[in-house]
Order: structure tokens, then C-alpha cells, then sequence
């Protein structure tokens, strides 16, 4: 068997990673310009607390705002300059939730608080010894594989497929708020999803039922596309009791508005995936600095490590393990595992080792794509 979950963009802990990293890039792309380097920080900490609403048929309305916090580390201040980091803390995040959430008042439903503070010493110190090569600032592991599964396909792009402007366009009623989760048992797979629907824009309980049945009618054609043979069931909504009319309806289209909190890093690895099945790690990526953080940067580079050495070689399958030593140099790893599965010969065991050094070596060019906001972490 098999298990695969994916948190879409609307889901709480997801809202806390893209705020949290939304204000990374936010105080990267300021430090720039200040000083023309990014400077240490980290604000891999919000903390979502839910609100209170009262969704109806045709209306509804938030009673209790969102209660987010912003927390984390940053420099605030070079020689006798001052930067604003609390007011590009809120700026970042307001702008995120104003992207994200169609129907989110951030002024009426949502409350933000930053409490940015200090890095430590010892830390900032390891960030400033890395003039040519920034020195690891921790002693950690990242891991990558590929190819994602037919499962792990299907669960990543039935929630970018039902967040996409494509469908929000042809039923505006479903909300971001969407989770996927994919269980395959032998040859069987079923889709079990949970998508907060927008209470303003449903008149009644014939109406949902209908949004409902549509969108699993897009799911299934999504299904028939990627994967044209397999035996795929799917479910949406399933706590719903028609007969009580107790429905998923939202007034946001989050869960976030009531009784659901967040957390950077209780979500999706930055494979975009949730993968019990597969080996993972523990790190929240999301907001930490893209300079010397090896908890952002060394999962990202397995993960890409991974399908390029997949393509590039014969293997069917390829797992890629990378571990750090805080203080050294973050493109001289204390140790590289990968791990090629099939029938792999030595030119295929040279050509994996080859791509590995290639891409240590280019490391610190994902600094930039984190920055300009290129790269995917949850």
C-alpha cells in the first residue's frame, strides 16, 4: 500500500509556510538593496490561530479574525542603520494573503502580529565567515527521490489543478482550502478530498451538491489524463450529511476562519508532498534564510539531484541523502548517499557521482531562485 497527502495553498499550516516565506524573500530583496548582500536571518515561525465564522447559503460572516504571529530571527541593524524588519514582516504578509485567498478580507478577518528578533551570535558569526562559500549553519540532512509514483502525481496536481485559475474561473464556489489525500492498496487508488467550499456565492443545498458533483467530474477527466489505465476512485467532502445540511462551506475559503490553527512545517515537504512511504525529512524549509540554511537548501538540491541523475541514468529508481556539518563549507558535504535502484551499471554509478559534484559545486546559484521566488518549498 501506499499513502500520499498533499496541503494546498489555502490550508493553515500552507498559509503559514507562504507567509513565512514570503517575508524571507521580503527581507532578502530589502538587504539587497541596502547593503548588496543578503543578511542572516531566519523567519521559519508563524503560528496560525483560527478564527470564529458563521458560513451560510448565500451569506455568512467572519466573527472572530484570524490571529497570525510572525516570529523568527533577523538582523535589524547594521552600524547605526535601522531596518523596518517588523514593517516588511506585515507588508509581506498582507500581500501574500491579499494573492492567495480570494475572499479574504485581510483589513476584517485577520489580525498580524510580527515579533521578528535577533539571531544569535554564534550563528551570525557562521553566516559572515562565508565570504566565498557560505559555511553551513547546522549540522542536518536532506533527502530527495525520483520519480514521484502515479499516486504522488495524482495527489500534487489534483490540488494545483482544483486551485488553478482554469477551474476557479469555471466554479468560483470552491474555495483554496484543499486537501488531498491518496491511498493506493494493490492496483487501486482512491482520492479522498476535503475543498472548503465559499458560502456567499451558494444559494442552497441543491447548489452544493451540484459544485460538489462537478468538481469530481473535473477530478475524474484530471485522473483519465494522468493516468489513462488506472482504477481510481474519488471522494469529496465526505464528513458532509446532506440530510442535516451540515456541509464544508466557508465565508474565506479557508478552515483557517474556524478551528483550524497552522504552523510552518507541519505540511508539505518541498516536494509539495506528504510521502509517509518515502524517506523524508523533518524540515520546515519554508522561511529560513537561502544563503546557508542546509535545512532549505540541501532538500531542494536532493530533490533535484535526484531527477537529474534519474533522467540521466538508466536507474528506475533514485534516493539522494545529504548531510551537513555546521561551519563547513555548505558545497563540501559531510556525507552524500545516493542510492540507484535497477539495473545500473558502473557508467551509471560515474555519471550519478559526476552530477552530485556538479551540483554542490552550483549550490549557492539557488540563493537567487529562492529569492526571486522560482523555488517551490512546501
Amino acid at each position: 500500500m501506499e499513502i500520499v497527502e498533499r496541503k494546498g495553498v489555502g490550508h493553515p499550516d500552507s498559509l503559514a509556510d507562504g507567509i513565512a516565506e514570503s517575508v524571507s524573500r521580503a527581507l532578502c530583496r530589502e538587504y539587497l538593496k541596502r547593503f548588496d548582500r543578503i543578511l542572516h536571518h531566519n523567519t521559519d515561525e508563524v503560528q496560525l490561530v483560527a478564527g470564529e465564522a458563521k458560513p451560510e447559503f448565500g451569506g455568512g460572516e467572519v466573527i472572530r479574525p484570524i490571529y497570525i504571529l510572525i516570529t523568527g530571527r533577523a538582523t535589524a541593524y547594521v552600524g547605526d542603520e535601522e531596518v523596518p524588519v517588523g514593517t516588511i514582516a506585515l507588508e509581506a504578509a498582507r500581500e501574500y494573503l491579499d494573492e492567495t485567498l480570494r475572499y479574504l478580507d485581510v483589513d476584517r478577518h485577520v489580525v498580524l502580529e510580527p515579533k521578528i528578533g535577533h539571531g544569535s551570535a554564534d550563528l551570525r558569526d557562521v553566516f559572515e565567515r562565508g565570504e566565498e562559500v557560505p559555511l553551513a549553519n547546522d549540522t542536518s540532512f536532506g533527502v530527495g527521490f525520483a520519480p514521484l509514483t502515479t499516486t504522488e502525481k495524482l495527489v500534487y496536481e489534483t490540488e494545483r489543478f482544483i486551485n488553478s485559475d482554469r477551474l476557479k474561473k469555471d466554479l468560483p464556489e470552491v474555495g483554496e482550502d484543499v486537501k488531498v489525500m491518496g491511498l493506493r492498496e494493490g492496483d487501486r487508488i482512491e482520492l479522498t478530498i476535503a475543498a472548503a467550499m465559499i458560502s456567499r456565492l451558494i444559494d442552497d443545498l441543491d447548489h452544493y451538491i451540484s459544485v460538489v458533483e462537478e468538481l469530481q467530474d473535473r477530478v475524474k477527466d484530471l485522473v483519465a489524463e494522468i493516468a489513462p489505465d488506472a482504477d481510481v476512485a474519488v471522494h469529496i467532502n465526505t464528513a458532509d450529511d446532506y440530510e442535516r445540511e451540515s456541509v464544508y462551506l466557508t465565508v474565506t475559503g479557508t478552515s483557517a476562519e474556524q478551528g483550524d490553527d497552522g504552523s510552518v512545517g507541519r505540511g508539505n515537504r518541498v516536494n509539495g508532498l506528504i510521502t509517509p512511504c518515502r524517506p523524508m525529512s523533518m524540515e520546515a524549509a519554508a522561511g529560513k534564510n537561502p544563503v546557508n540554511h542546509v535545512g532549505k537548501l540541501y532538500n531542494v538540491l536532493a530533490r533535484r539531484m535526484a531527477k537529474r541523475i534519474y533522467e540521466e541514468t538508466s536507474a528506475d529508481e533514485v534516493y539522494v541523502r545529504l548531510l551537513s556539518q555546521i561551519g563547513h563549507p555548505i558545497n563540501d558535504p559531510k556525507a552524500v548517499d545516493i542510492q540507484l535502484v535497477g539495473d545500473v551499471g558502473r557508467e551509471d554509478v560515474d555519471r550519478a557521482e559526476k552530477i552530485a559534484d556538479e551540483m554542490l559545486e552550483g549550490i549557492t546559484e539557488l540563493t537567487e531562485e529562492f529569492v526571486r521566488g522560482e523555488i517551490e518549498v512546501f
